[in-house]
């Protein structure tokens, strides 16, 4: 059996504030190697994402002397350090003509939902575009993240957004043991896993150890771990400090592989299915509803019209011509332009709307039939 990255299309990254930074400064020489490994990767075929910290321990020697404890002296390091941390990775990104794309996220943009469908639609736009996405906390803003949140997680929260196939969790540890192998010579490294139980967080140790540089640890690798699980997405936790961590990991180094039972695609249709509960309903012609059988997107042409009132991003019912439940989904609309919208070709949306809307109404990613 190959690995996940053999088959995988779309990969999340997440690195650690050491793995960026050492003394305050980048280091050039590492990020080159991760550079070249996310060449490699993209010549094959497959989208990355990479999810990064560090923008905080590269802007504290910035603001003087002392130890920038305080909640707002951080923001103002990550302020400081947000474009010392893009220009290092452009710089090793721009020998292989990769564009970074900075974006900023916290964990709420990634699970409302219209920030969710915002923030998906842009990173999809940037990856068609060819462009890497460097995503960071918006730490300069969200208090919550700087004092209690870690990149694992929200490199998670990206995977599930992104409907990604791997996830790889770059650590100062090459995967799980049986106990923390710094502390216990006994302690046996675990290849693989199918499922997360209690018994492996109790492995893990404690979720908010504090490495220096970084925050977090083994505990919120696997809490991250089990969001990518639900998501389908299978999930590597392996060391970093390769010189090129990902060609290491394709070419068997040692690395705890924790592998869902299902695809990203069977995952989201099946959290759709169990989760949404419709706040109204879109109607649409007979046509469309044949065309949602197939699995197409719900597009504006085949809408007749609403019930009730809905914001973009909400959860609504799709109803063919008799009345009867076809899907539910996630509108791209509010209600109002969605009753705008009906009947109109993609041509027709930015003189109806106008701006320029989406050409779906509800994208088949974001609909489930109703059986």
């Amino acid at each position: 059996m190959g690995s996940p990255l053999d088959k995988a299309r779309r990969i999340v990254i997440k690195t650690g504030s050491s793995l960026i930074a050492a003394k305050g400064a980048p280091r050039h020489d590492w990020l080159k190697g991760l550079a070249a490994d996310i060449a490699a990767l993209r010549e094959s075929g497959k989208d990355v994402v990479w999810v990064s910290s560090g923008a905080v321990a590269l802007g504290r020697p910035h603001l003087g002397p002392g130890s920038q404890k305080k909640l707002e002296e951080k923001q103002a390091a990550a302020a400081l350090g947000q474009p010392l941390l893009m220009s290092a990775i452009a710089d090793a990104l721009a020998p292989h003509g990769i564009k970074a794309a900075q974006a900023l996220l916290t964990l709420e943009d990634t699970e409302r939902r219209r920030r969710w469908l915002n923030a998906r639609a842009t990173l999809d736009t940037l990856l068609g575009a060819g462009a890497i996405p460097i995503i960071n906390e918006n730490d300069t803003v969200a208090t919550e993240e700087i004092r209690y949140g870690d990149n694992d997680r929200l490199a998670a929260r990206v995977a599930q957004m992104l409907s990604a196939d791997v996830l790889i969790l770059l650590s100062d540890v090459d995967g799980l043991y049986t106990a923390d192998p710094r502390k216990d010579a006994a302690a046996t490294h675990i290849g693989e896993l199918l499922e997360l139980t209690d018994a492996h967080d109790a492995m893990a140790g404690n979720a908010n150890a504090d490495t220096g540089v970084g925050t977090g640890g083994m505990a919120t690798k696997l809490a991250a771990a089990r969001i990518a699980f639900g998501a389908g997405c299978a999930t590597a936790i392996t060391l970093g400090e390769r010189p090129r961590p990902v060609h290491a990991l394709q070419s068997g180094e040692r690395a705890t592989w924790i592998i869902p039972p299902v695809s990203p695609d069977t995952a989201r249709k099946a959290w759709l299915k169990g989760h949404l509960t419709p706040e109204g309903a879109v109607l649409v012609d007979q046509g469309a509803m044949r065309a949602l059988l197939k699995g197409s997107s719900l597009l504006a042409v085949g809408v007749t019209g609403v019930e009730g009132r809905f914001e973009k991003g909400a959860a609504v019912a799709i109803k063919g011509p008799g009345g009867e439940l076809v899907a539910k989904g996630v509108t791209a609309y509010d209600a109002a332009d969605v009753q705008r919208l009906a009947g109109a070709h993609s041509d027709d949306i930015e003189a109806r709307l106008g701006y320029r809307g989406r050409p779906a109404v509800i994208h088949r990613d974001d609909l489930v039939l109703d059986s």
